[in-house]
C-alpha cells in the first residue's frame, strides 16, 4: 500500500528508508537527502498537502505535539482527502505515568503526569475518535526511549554528567532506532491488527547501567553517580521527571503480534558505535 511518512526525522527517516521508493512519501519540515519523493512543509501552518492522495493508502506520523497541544496533528487530519485507510502513530510509554515499579501493558489505564505525556495522551484520544468516523485503522506504538547513532549519551559521559546511583535508580525501558522501525513497517501491514502496542527492547536494566555499558564500550570513564536526592537539585525538572518516573513496560504483545524481535541493549550500543 502506498505510503504516507510524515515527519522523517531520527526515525521515520529510517522508516522511508525501507519503503519501496515507488509506494512512499515523505513530508517534513527538513529537506532530506532520498531517492523518495519528498516535499517540505510547515506542519504548524498546514491547510492543504502539496500531492495529490491515491484512493487507498497508509499515513506513518512521527512528529510530535506542538506548543498548542494537538493542533499541529488536527490540521494535519483535516489535509486527509480522502481519509487513509490505516494511521500508524508514534506515542510514549510515557502516557502510563509513575507506576511506581510495577509492569504496564496495553490494557493499563493511562494516568500522564507530565507535560510531555499529556499531550500525548490528547492526541491519541483524538485520533481514536478520528479514525472511527472515518472507517481508518489505528494503530499506536507507545515507544520509550529511543538511542541509536548519535544517541547514546556520549557527550553527557565526556562531560562527567552525573546519574542516579544503580541502588536507586528507577527500571529502564528503551528500544533502538532500528527496532522502532521494524516496528512501524510492521504497523503498516494491513494484515496486523489495530490497536495499541507498547513498543521497546523488554529489557528492564536502570538507565545508570545503560549509561555504564555504553562508557564500558566507548573506552570512556565509568558514570558519576549522585543519589536520588541530590539528583532532584542538580537535573532539570523534565530529565528527573523522567528517570523518576517508574515502570517496566510488558512489550509481549509487539513480539506476538508485530513480530519484532529486538536486540539486546548491549548488541544496541555495540550496533550504534
Amino acid at each position: 500500500m502506498y505510503v504516507l511518512v510524515a515527519g522523517t526525522g531520527y526515525t521515520g527517516a529510517r522508516v522511508l528508508a525501507r519503503l519501496p521508493s515507488g509506494d512512499a512519501v515523505g513530508l517534513s519540515r527538513s529537506a532530506l537527502d532520498t531517492p523518495h519523493p519528498f516535499h517540505v512543509i510547515d506542519f504548524d501552518t498546514l491547510d492543504r498537502l502539496p500531492i495529490t492522495l491515491p484512493d487507498r493508502y497508509a499515513v506513518l506520523y512521527t512528529c510530535p505535539p506542538g506548543p498548542d497541544g494537538d493542533e499541529r496533528l488536527g490540521r494535519f487530519l483535516a489535509s486527509l482527502r480522502p481519509a487513509p485507510d490505516r494511521f500508524v502513530y508514534i506515542s510514549t510509554t510515557g502516557v502510563y505515568g509513575d507506576c511506581e515499579g510495577a509492569t504496564v501493558d496495553e490494557a493499563t489505564p493511562v494516568n500522564p503526569s507530565g507535560p510531555l505525556s499529556r499531550p500525548r495522551v490528547a492526541a491519541e484520544k483524538r485520533l481514536g475518535a478520528w479514525a472511527a468516523d472515518n472507517g481508518c485503522d489505528l494503530v499506536i506504538l507507545r515507544a520509550p526511549g529511543i538511542y541509536g547513532p548519535g544517541r547514546l549519551g556520549l557527550e553527557r559521559l565526556r562531560e562527567g554528567g552525573s546519574y542516579v546511583a544503580e541502588n536507586e535508580a528507577s527500571p529502564g525501558n528503551r528500544i533502538h532506532v532500528e527496532d522502532l522501525a521494524s516496528c512501524c513497517i510492521a504497523a503498516l501491514d494491513a494484515a496486523v491488527p489495530a490497536g495499541i502496542y507498547n513498543v521497546g527492547d523488554g529489557d528492564h536494566r536502570s538507565a545508570t547501567w545503560f549509561a555504564g555499558e555504553v562508557a564500558r564500550q566507548a573506552g570512556l570513564p565509568a558514570p558519576h553517580t549522585i543519589s536520588r536526592a541530590q539528583a532532584k537539585k542538580e537535573f532539570s525538572p523534565t530529565r528527573f521527571a523522567f528517570l523518576a518516573a517508574s515502570r517496566v513496560v510488558d512489550v509481549t504483545k509487539m513480539r506476538d503480534v508485530l513480530g519484532v524481535e529486538p536486540r539486546r541493549p548491549e548488541d544496541g550500543i555495540r550496533d550504534s558505535l
